[in-house]
């Protein structure tokens, strides 16, 4: 495996170059080849997302998704309507789950932005109608994704707006930088360095999304 710190990719045995962040585990390369970046319209996945997201505040996401297939048996598969029905007993059970993050503070927003995910899919149609109303435009966009520009792409306009209407809206743990993080997870920035052999296919999947939704 050869790393090039400069161009922010490595190449693995067979030739293919990735990002570089994606090297240190089959994980991380499974999940940057089939996810990061993908563009997402299912709202399951973008409320899990924003959630586990929010988890990963203060932590690696390799801990977030080493443990997320528990985060899913614990939070009813990130079902909104079933997660809104957690009371206060599923917060101390969940406080027990050891194959999750036990945080109090995250857990019980997890049960309020559920409440909160249903109310806006009522107002706007689905998560995902409202999400993909803040695509990033070429305007927030450095000309070229190098590895010198990812790594000062913490937060954008659009991330920052997302997540002042999110608070407004009375969601917690959804700050510029994880909303941001939210964005190029799902798609809605593509931020696959240039020369990453997915960048690509993740850029048609977005223009797919963006080109149905102006029929």
């Amino acid at each position: 495996m050869a790393l090039e710190s400069k161009s922010g990719l490595f190449t693995d045995e067979h030739g293919v170059a990735r990002c570089a962040w994606c090297a240190a585990t089959p994980a991380y390369r499974h999940y940057h080849d089939t996810e990061w970046g993908f563009a997402v319209t299912d709202d399951r996945r973008l409320f899990e997302k924003l959630c586990l997201e929010g988890f990963q505040a203060g932590l690696s996401w390799l801990t977030i998704l080493n443990k997320r297939e528990a985060f899913r048996r614990a939070f009813e598969n990130f079902d909104a309507e079933r997660v809104a029905r957690f009371g206060d007993a599923d917060v101390e059970r969940l406080l027990q789950d050891t194959g999750i993050v036990r945080h109090r503070g995250k857990i019980a927003s997890t049960i309020n932005n559920a409440r909160r995910a249903l109310e806006l899919a009522d107002e706007c149609g689905s998560l995902a109608a409202y999400a993909w109303r803040y695509e990033l435009g070429p305007s927030s966009r450095p000309r070229r994704m190098t590895w010198a520009a990812l790594q000062k792409m913490t937060s954008a306009p659009e991330s920052v707006a997302m997540s002042k209407d999110l608070k407004r809206r009375g969601w917690s743990f959804v700050g510029p930088t994880t909303v941001y993080a939210f964005m190029q997870a799902m798609g809605l920035v593509n931020d696959h360095v240039e020369g990453c052999s997915v960048r690509a296919a993740a850029t048609i999947a977005a223009e797919g999304i963006t080109r149905r939704a102006a029929q």
